[in-house]
């Protein structure tokens, strides 16, 4: 039952972004109101609230994290950090539909376009470093707090912010090829001139 609960939670946390995201982008995000949303999405503001605690939760959340975790932990044990994370943003963008990549990179555009969701989107990357070092200590059997290990959490969060911007309007195969040159140039260090 429990399996079930969960599903329906997802598929009406998915609908109240799905939602959001449409309003914002005919609307605009300042002019949308949660109650717009709520309507759209055909639930009350308070169901809206329980999944949402904040008008810019419907864009900031990242529905492909949870995927990803999983994905990473499922790598091969012998795989370096880097290479298992590569691999795992692999398979889960290939997992993507068309339309689910382009929902996602809608929802990029308005994280960049807005500068109070730009602000919790750098919140984000630094919870992401936490994560990344969490992953990285259970694949290394170092400590998260190793300075090693932060670091390397830090430069793959760098890697997504070099690319981040460029990267929002690519098609997914792009994309991809992208941040597998990007994860070579974080593997090779940078090069003297």
């Amino acid at each position: 039952m429990s399996g079930l609960r969960e599903r329906k939670k997802a598929k009406t946390r998915a609908a109240i972004q799905e939602h959001a995201l449409r309003l914002f982008r005919d609307q605009g995000y300042a002019e949308t109101t949660v109650q717009e949303i709520a309507a759209a999405a055909e639930v009350s503001p308070a169901t809206f609230f329980r999944y949402f605690p904040t008008k810019e939760d419907t864009i900031v959340l990242d529905r492909l994290d949870p995927v990803m975790i999983e994905l990473f932990r499922g790598q091969p044990p012998d795989l370096h950090p880097t290479e298992a994370l590569r691999a795992a943003i692999r398979q889960g963008m290939d997992a993507l539909t068309p339309e689910e990549w382009e929902l996602e990179s809608e929802r990029q555009r308005l994280v960049i376009s807005a500068p109070e969701l730009r602000v919790r989107m750098l919140d984000q990357l630094y919870e992401g470093i936490d994560l990344l070092a969490t992953l990285a200590a259970e694949r290394t059997g170092r400590p998260a707090d190793d300075f090693a290990v932060r670091a390397w959490a830090g430069a793959v969060v760098g890697v997504v912010m070099a690319t981040y911007e460029s990267m929002i309007d690519a098609p997914l195969p792009q994309y991809l090829a992208t941040m597998d040159q990007a994860f070579d140039h974080l593997a090779a260090g940078l090069p003297m001139a």
